[in-house]
Order: C-alpha cells, then structure tokens, then sequence
C-alpha cells in the first residue's frame, strides 16, 4: 500500500499546535562515522522541511525544542557548534521565513547565550512579529521546571505588592506568566530517535497533549513523517480527563 500524501493529513482538521522534540543529531551523526556537529548540521535541513510541512498541512504553532537548560553540560565544542548552527539558521533563513509568514518566537534563559545571538533572536522577532501564517516557538536554552519556577516567582511578587491575592492565583494565573503565555497548549507532541520521555519539556502546558514517539532520528525525520502522525492524531479521541 502506498503512503498517504501529505495532502491526505487536512481532514477532518489538523493539529493546531505541534511541538516537536528533535531527537538523534549525534546519534545519526554517529552511526556514520561523522563528527557530532554534522548531525547537528543535517538536523538544521529537516528544520527547514518541517517548517514548511506545518504550512502545508495548515498547521498554525510549531515549537521545536533545539536546546535543553541540560544541554549546556555538553562539550564545549559541541555547544559551541550548536550556536554556530543557530546563527547560520537565522541569518540564513530569516527572509524566507519572513516572507512565507513565519512569526519566530524563542523561549528560554537568553542570559546564557552569547550577546550577538540574543540580538539575532530579537531582530529575527521584531521582524516577524506581525506575521500570522505560522508562529515557530524555538526553546532554546529551556527547561520546563525553570519555566515553572519562573512563573512561581513572578506571581509570588505580584503578592507582595499587593497586585493579586493569594486566592485570586489559578492555573490561567500561572499560564499568563509562563513564557508560553499567548500561545495554546499544544494538541500533539513528537519526539524522534525512539526516546519515550518529555526532557522537561514544556511540561505545564503538555498536560493533555497526545504523544507520539517515532524511531527515526532526527535528520532522517520528514515531511510524510510529519503528515503521518498528523493522520494518527485525527484518528484519536481526545477525551480531556472525561469518561468515554
């Protein structure tokens, strides 16, 4: 039987937001007898496919979680290529995202990233920020406890000022803090490379996400990829804690 297009993924309706751990660049890179920087490198190529898989399948949010608060453990000369990786992205890719619609969003601690980068990521959102096609959310230097604790915090102040209440904290309180805040939870959550767990991935706001777990490794991550476990996602039912 042949594969379904990625056409076939429209109806009844796609996901609205879709977040994708990228899993398996150095693994991929690995199993070839390459440096872990050229996984890294070819995993940049399926960012670009996908991006433009998501405006096809009319999907509206896509986050991409391309650097963990854990990752910063790595090698230095790994991390190091990771920024390189970034800032070829976003000089590269910046224009056509802009003219195709692309809002870039970035979550996460811009104070561990090198100045030049966190100006890249300002511009790069500046420019885009009337852009309504897509919103790419990158999580860079993220980690979904911090997130939290973040948010705690902001709202622990807000206390002391006495700008809010302690009774008038509720889980949308908490939401309006998150760095997320202004972008829906998202409907469907992918990791590649065969890996079953969330990273600390957003983990307030995947409470009811569906998952799904595909063996391929990032870089070999495609299209069809995408639109398949779109189709899966339609076929399941979605019951927010409810009985059946």
């Amino acid at each position: 039987m042949s594969q379904p297009a990625a056409s076939q993924a429209l109806a009844p309706s796609p996901p609205r937001h879709v977040a994708i751990i990228m899993d398996g660049n150095g693994r991929w890179a690995k199993a070839r007898g390459l440096p872990r920087n050229l996984g890294h490198r070819q995993g940049i190529d399926t960012v670009r496919d996908i991006v433009r898989a998501c405006r096809t399948l009319r999907i509206e949010y896509l986050t991409l979680y391309a650097f963990s608060s854990e990752n910063w453990k790595r090698p230095e000369t790994e991390v190091a290529g990771l920024m390189d990786l970034l800032r070829l992205f976003i000089r590269r890719e910046l224009d056509d995202l802009w003219r195709n619609g692309v809002c870039i969003r970035m979550i996460g601690d811009r104070t561990k990233l090198a100045p030049d980068i966190v100006q890249l990521i300002a511009d790069s959102e500046a420019k885009t920020r009337d852009n309504r096609t897509l919103t790419l959310t990158i999580a860079l230097s993220y980690g979904g406890q911090d997130e939290i604790v973040t948010a705690a915090r902001r709202i622990a102040e807000q206390v002391a000022a006495g700008k809010l209440q302690p009774s008038e904290i509720t889980a949308q309180v908490l939401e309006n803090n998150l760095e997320t805040a202004g972008i829906p939870d998202p409907d469907l959550v992918i990791r590649t490379s065969g890996e079953q767990r969330l990273s600390n991935f957003l983990l307030w706001q995947t409470a009811y996400s569906e998952l799904i777990f595909i063996d391929k490794l990032w870089p070999d991550f495609s299209a069809q990829d995408l639109a398949d476990a779109v189709i899966e996602f339609q076929r399941r039912e979605r019951r927010y804690g409810a009985s059946e």
